[in-house]
């Protein structure tokens, strides 16, 4: 298994409970940030930098891979129409959706090599169409437009991926209290990780192209 991401928050908290339960976890991070723990191994990976990408994908070589998480994510500036900026616009969106396809791309060969097949990009209800902003209105616009995208981007994945039997999951992992949660969020990291789990544990390729929260609704496109 690798996690994008996983210096802290949602994604270290999901590879230290993926270790717990007997799995080898490859933990990504920024340089120097990526955990090193019983049973995780740390990788340096920039999601923002191609190079980064391919330099992970040739260190990695051969190993089959049985889940891939694209977990790793910026937030970026919520202040609004207003406030908004092209350049910052432009890094969330190349770290929140490009950045998971060129990781998918790169280390589809190990992929298929694994048993699992499972791609599971954590996206966000705040990129949904039909539920984004019901209950929400917060002017992050690169966020909730680079989600959107991630959506689709999995929708696309699951399509182009199924005749090599690879399953593609969006995951929405509800208002977690991390630092881009906020102090105001309300679900705890450890709860966010467990649900996520259950959903990629028991994923198949029925699943495949799906929209799901951690507690296992199905989100509206």
């Amino acid at each position: 298994m690798l996690i994008t991401g996983a210096s802290r928050g949602l994604g270290r908290a999901m590879a230290q409970q993926y270790v717990g339960a007997g799995w080898h976890v490859i933990a990504c991070g920024r340089a120097g940030t990526a955990p090193a723990e019983d049973g995780i191994v740390p990788e340096t990976l920039d999601v923002a930098d191609p190079a980064s990408i391919l330099d992970l994908a040739r260190r990695l070589g051969g190993m089959p891979i049985d889940v891939l998480i694209n977990n790793a994510g910026i937030r970026g500036d919520t202040g609004g129409l207003q406030t908004l900026e092209p350049g910052d616009f432009l890094e969330v969106v190349r770290i929140n959706t490009l950045g998971p396809l060129l990781v998918t791309r790169a280390l589809l060969p190990n992929l298929l090599s694994g048993k699992r097949k499972i791609v599971a990009n954590i996206s966000s209800r705040a990129g949904s169409i039909a539920e984004g902003t019901l209950d929400d209105d917060d002017g992050d616009y690169a966020y909730r437009c680079s989600k959107a995208a991630l959506n689709m981007a999995t929708v696309k994945l699951a399509q182009d991926l199924r005749a090599d039997g690879v399953t593609v999951l969006s995951l929405h992992p509800g208002w977690v209290k991390t630092d881009m949660g906020g102090d105001e969020a309300v679900v705890p990291v450890a709860d966010s990780a467990a649900g996520l789990r259950r959903i990629i544990d028991s994923a198949t390729m029925a699943d495949s192209g799906s929209f799901r929260a951690f507690d296992g609704r199905t989100v509206s496109w």
